[in-house]
């Protein structure tokens, strides 16, 4: 009797409260601790790599044999522009040829999905529009998705011209708003992102990319237009519990792309955080880069998902394909005999007084009986980076992205085997 009497008590307290017990739940739900939003990392095998690699070499030899250069067979030096921020500076310091993980993003409502390159060298989001051109064919992995704005009720009209200027030419659209909605649970509302009506720019890796479009996670200062960039706007939105993401790069495998922190189990050890020398890229200081009896003091580097390869200045890189005997082809890349790799030296950065190595053969994409080295040569004038750290390097160390804390983090990637 005495229980029943407390409970109608309570009962006709909470009846009576309504907007008490309103406001309480309102504030427990603003207090939760938000989980990680996971993002499977789709990876391009090292063979559909090679096989890509070699119709590069066929097109631009065929390129050569039409064109009237006397040029003696071997690539000249790659030179690229910086990617500068603000109006209507729009040059981006490479092309995405190399590029071998991808996920998926969903744009508007209902849905509409799309697989993208999570590329922290760069800070727009696009993705090709319906009734793009240069942008795929559907003989080639089904064509491309594209965006639809009528099949859409968060599209928002903006108008406002949209270009990227590539190494082989420009990509084009026009700037929208829309809800991005990233893995399943976080939405982000009101996003400026450019529709593509016009991906020549992108060259023949695009059409045989998985990928449909780029979603940059750098920050707004090299953004196209000055466009606040998805994840800044997720941030400003409350939608992930820390200002963090993190990528851990599958080896022959799958990665996963974290929103919201950093997932402990995907690394050994502990988190080295290094602060960035500007918040552009992320772009960090390094003491020392040595590979064998090649040695470069005080440098710096980008560390970029959406570069496969780890990326030098040219002559830098040339010294140390000569070193390993590597030979030069059409592209600008590079080949070493695969009956060698053990024999390749290991390549260690020192970053903040700490040392991270990746070894020799790990530094090569190899697919039958081909083996690609995976360094390459391109001179970024200023502001650009001397060097990128990318996938080469990320594979092997879990990276940690603090976007407020304008720094990175690495740690020993556990195995993906």
């Amino acid at each position: 009797m005495i229980f029943k009497t407390i409970t109608l008590s309570a009962l006709a307290f909470l009846a009576a409260s309504p907007t008490h017990a309103s406001e309480e739940q309102a504030q427990a739900q603003a207090t939760a601790k938000k989980p990680l939003v996971r993002i499977p990392m789709h990876k391009v095998s090292d063979h559909e790599y090679v096989n890509r690699f070699l119709i590069r070499e066929r097109d631009a030899l065929l390129n050569l044999q039409s064109s009237e250069s006397k040029m003696d067979g071997i690539a000249t030096p790659r030179k690229l522009n910086a990617l500068r921020g603000g109006k209507d500076e729009s040059e981006i310091i490479k092309d995405y040829a190399n590029a071998q993980y991808y996920g998926v993003v969903k744009i508007g409502s209902p849905p509409q999905e799309f697989q993208v390159i999570y590329d922290t060298g760069s800070s727009n989001l696009w993705v090709p529009e319906k009734g793009c051109v240069h942008c795929g064919y559907r003989l080639i992995h089904g064509g491309k998705n594209k965006y639809d704005k009528d099949a859409s009720e968060s599209f928002v009209e903006d108008g406002t011209e949209f270009a990227i200027q590539y190494g082989s030419g420009a990509v084009s659209g026009v700037f929208a708003e829309e809800t991005i909605t990233l893995a399943e649970d976080i939405a982000v509302e009101g996003q400026k992102f450019a529709t593509i009506h016009d991906a020549a720019g992108m060259g023949i890796g695009y059409a045989f990319g998985y990928f449909d479009g780029i979603l940059g996670l750098g920050f707004d200062s090299i953004s196209v237009g000055g466009v606040e960039t998805v994840f800044h706007n997720a941030i400003d939105q409350g939608l992930v519990e820390k200002p963090m993401f993190a990528f851990y790069l599958g080896d022959n495998a799958d990665g996963e792309l974290t929103f919201g922190g950093y997932d402990e189990d995907k690394f050994v050890g502990n988190l080295e955080w290094v602060p960035l020398s500007d918040e552009t890229y992320w772009r960090i200081d390094l003491d020392e880069i040595k590979m064998g009896d090649f040695v470069v003091g005080k440098t710096d580097a980008i560390v970029d998902s959406g570069t496969s390869l780890i990326v030098g200045p040219t002559n830098a890189i040339r010294s140390i394909a000569n070193k390993i005997g590597a030979s030069p082809t059409i592209t600008g890349q590079y080949t070493v005999d695969c009956e060698t790799l053990d024999s390749i030296p290991d390549i260690t950065w020192t970053i903040s007084g700490k040392e991270y190595t990746v070894a020799g053969k790990d530094l090569t994409i190899q697919s039958g009986g081909m083996c690609i080295f995976a360094m390459i040569g391109m001179d970024f004038p200023k502001p650009g980076p001397a060097w990128i750290l990318g996938d080469v390097f990320m594979r092997k160390y879990y990276t940690v992205f603090d976007y407020d804390g304008a720094r990175v983090a690495f740690a020993e990637a556990v195995s993906s085997f």
